[in-house]
């Protein structure tokens, strides 16, 4: 171990617990130092630093390896630190320093308290599987959970807003093209909410795309946004100032539990409005129709991204206009799932992210590439699916481009009905057979697998190995 004349090693914690694993007093741990009680009492309680030279007197008098005596304890804090990050201790905040004397002092209450989170983590995740299995949703369900649950008990449909939406969209463009909606909408702020629109540079905004100044009545974007996404910002504003009353009863009437989830929820009601107006749906959805679902088509003619029509694509559930019943999942390159929105069913679990069997992942192999695929759940269900990475809109200066990826899909049945199926033997399909988030799935073998079940047991033993790094037995 290298210990510097700059450098105090206070193992006070360490040197107290050596001594107690051997049984010792401190008078006798003393006499085989060659050093004074009160000396060594200092040093349990870091009153004073160990020395090289009693370093030294420790390895030879207890055969201890200094390398292992000095070690700071990194894993256990960094272990604590992502057990305290879960929501559950929301509001504690424990400092790092409290983290690392609790690894130093106490490292058997430490991992008593990984091992005991790890229970519970484990039991957490198997009454959620109860719960999806059962078709509920746990109680618990923090902001986001809760959007996303009333979103999708709606079948992501909301025909007050799609109504609003149109008629705004008529009023700014009246011809249905979306190529001058930008402009109607910034002129439209200016002259009936006296609200003007400024790029601002990005080291300005810094961490901001889309910043409103009531004081100055200003909407600030960053120039980090590219030609859609700025649209998006005015029509979000402009659903705000014309229509905040609408939105505000509809936040209020789904009676969500907390403020925060209020707010979240107004915020996906508004950028569904904005949406709408960019989108009118009566003119999208027959768009829609006519071109076999042409996506590039459809971004054309409202000026919209991919990523964009890909949502507007899952909320055609009008009675009269009905679309083909989409879902969506958008997800980052290590699969964390930040969207899902469904028409209709949804073949993936609510927790987890996504099969890897799913070409979603391997999508950012072919950056910018549409990728198309049909897989099999395993109720025995067909999906035909599409996926291709995205560009985040704006940038924390980490992120790379393509750092995203959109998964569209519907059930195998209304594939004939899009252009991105054409040339594909629909109806004797090659089909890849794909399940739930891991710990829900129960396909074996699979090599591609990165947990096991949850209800499920283990089945490993010294004779064989399975192309599957966790064989589990039936149930």
């Amino acid at each position: 171990m290298d210990v510097t004349a700059d450098r105090k090693l206070f193992l006070g914690a360490r040197v107290k617990r050596l001594r107690r694993d051997r049984g010792l007093t401190q008078t006798a741990m003393a006499g085989d130092l060659g050093v004074s009680p009160s000396y060594l009492n200092h040093i349990e309680r870091n009153q004073r630093p160990v020395s090289a030279q009693l370093l030294l007197r420790l390895a030879d008098a207890y055969d201890v390896d200094l390398r292992t005596l000095g070690q700071t304890g990194a894993a256990g804090e960094a272990d604590l630190a992502e057990v305290l990050a879960d929501p559950l201790f929301k509001g504690l905040e424990v400092p790092r320093h409290e983290l690392v004397q609790l690894v130093d002092d106490a490292p058997g209450a430490a991992e008593a308290i990984v091992r005991l989170y790890r229970a519970f983590s484990e039991q957490r995740d198997k009454t959620r599987a109860a719960l999806i299995e059962g078709g509920q949703s746990s109680d618990a369900a923090s902001p986001a959970d809760w959007v996303r649950d009333h979103v999708q008990s709606r079948a992501n449909y909301f025909p007050q807003l799609d109504g609003l939406g149109e008629t705004l969209h008529a009023a700014l463009d009246p011809n249905m093209t979306g190529e001058g909606c930008e402009a109607l909408a910034r002129v439209r702020l200016a002259t009936r909410h006296n609200l003007a629109v400024k790029v601002m540079p990005a080291e300005v905004m810094v961490e901001w795309t889309r910043r409103f100044d009531p004081h100055r009545r200003r909407l600030l974007l960053s120039e980090t946004l590219d030609h859609s996404s700025r649209a998006f910002a005015i029509a979000y504003q402009l659903a705000l100032a014309e229509h905040d009353a609408e939105l505000n009863a509809l936040a209020d009437a789904a009676r969500p539990p907390d403020a925060t989830t209020r707010a979240l929820l107004k915020v996906s009601l508004t950028n569904t409005l904005a949406a709408a107006i960019l989108m009118p749906y009566a003119a999208f959805q027959r768009m829609a129709e006519a071109t076999g679902y042409d996506i590039s088509r459809l971004q054309t003619r409202f000026a919209v991204s991919f990523e964009q029509v890909a949502h507007r694509l899952t909320t055609l559930s009008r009675p009269t206009a009905r679309g083909v019943p989409f879902f969506l999942m958008r997800v980052d390159q290590a699969g964390n799932v930040s969207k899902r929105y469904a028409a209709g069913a949804f073949p993936f679990a609510r927790f987890g992210g996504a099969c890897p069997r799913w070409r979603l992942h391997s999508a950012f192999r072919t950056p910018g590439r549409l990728v198309t695929q049909i897989i099999e759940t395993p109720d025995g269900r067909r999906w035909f699916t599409l996926a291709r990475t995205v560009d985040r809109q704006g940038h924390d200066g980490f992120g790379e481009r393509y750092d995203l990826a959109i998964g569209l899909g519907c059930e195998l049945k209304d594939a004939h009905r899009l252009v991105h199926a054409r040339g594909l033997d629909l109806a004797a399909p090659d089909v890849t057979p794909i399940g739930p988030a891991c710990r829900l799935c129960h396909r074996h073998p699979c090599a591609e697998r990165a947990a096991p079940p949850v209800d499920r047991v283990l089945a490993v033993d010294d004779w064989s190995k399975s192309v599957s790094p966790y064989p589990f037995g039936a149930a």
